[in-house]
């Protein structure tokens, strides 16, 4: 049998995993995978006023994230810049603003690197849950909103004219983006979130056949890259959470192979599967 903090470990990765796969397909769809990184870099800054102002680190994760993806949705509606200009700024704006308030706090030591590259292996039960949790109710409100979201991913302005109202959609769904955000966080940290993100629903596209296949394969792939990750690095003695993602990226480079090849195009798979237009 496996020690407890092992065990743990499988269970906080793989829900995690579950999460943000049907999330990382909209992010490959949309083309946004600088979102991603944005809320993922502004995430230190949320760990930085956590221990400034001695709150849960999930939670001020969660809000800083949400601050900075209304912050980018009234930036878009006010300034003459490009979406990935303004995502640029804000995303290395709050990097730099958490490193700064992290340096003012001397007294406090921290594991800094833990928080950029996760800690898998020091999750607790409370941290269980809490993933769990808000991994539920994340697939949940997604599925509810699923219709008129990907109707935005298609077509924004027929989503519009049908009255699924893409605005709200797209606002929901940044919200998710940042409860995703916060809760897996200590799982591979804040520098290789939209690595589990984008990576796993990169290589369901190789497989899937419709836009719902995909995003169960996505969070299956992900799961099954959490599973080689730790085992990997239990048995190479490397960093659990990179060891992670370099699992995904070896799944994914086998769905380039010949033989997914072969079987992508005895399945009829369509080229252009999820390719909706870019709406942020």
């Amino acid at each position: 049998m496996f020690d407890d903090f092992f065990t743990r470990a499988l269970v906080a990765g793989i829900g995690v995993a579950l999460v943000a796969g049907p999330l990382g397909c909209f992010i490959v769809w949309r083309r946004l995978a600088y979102f991603g990184d944005t809320l993922s870099h502004a995430a230190l800054l949320g760990v930085a006023l956590a221990f400034l102002l001695e709150v849960d680190i999930t939670l001020a994760v969660f809000a800083v994230s949400a601050l900075v993806s209304i912050a980018l949705l009234l930036l878009q509606q006010r300034a003459s810049l490009s979406s990935d200009a303004l995502l640029g700024i804000l995303a290395h704006a709050a990097l730099a603003l958490g490193l700064v308030v992290l340096a003012f706090m001397t007294w406090i030591r921290m594991d800094l690197m833990g928080f950029l590259f996760g800690d898998i292996l020091a999750v607790s039960h409370w941290d269980l849950a809490v993933i769990w949790a808000g991994g539920t109710a994340v697939i949940g409100v997604l599925a509810y909103i699923w219709n008129p979201l990907f109707a935005a991913t298609v077509n924004p302005d027929m989503a519009e004219a049908e009255g699924m109202n893409p605005d709200r959609a797209n606002f929901i769904f940044m919200l998710l983006m940042a409860t995703v955000i916060a809760i897996s966080m200590k799982i591979v940290g804040v520098l290789l979130i939209t690595a589990m993100l984008i990576i796993p629903a990169a290589t369901a596209r190789t497989f899937a056949t419709g836009p719902e296949q995909m995003a169960v394969l996505a969070a299956l792939i992900g799961a099954l890259a959490v599973v080689f990750g730790l085992f990997g690095s239990l048995e190479w003695d490397t960093p659990s959470g990179p060891t992670i993602v370099v699992a995904a990226m070896v799944l994914f480079i086998l769905s380039l192979t010949p033989i997914a090849s072969l079987v992508t195009r005895r399945r009829g798979v369509p080229a252009a599967l999820g390719e909706g237009r870019k709406t942020q």
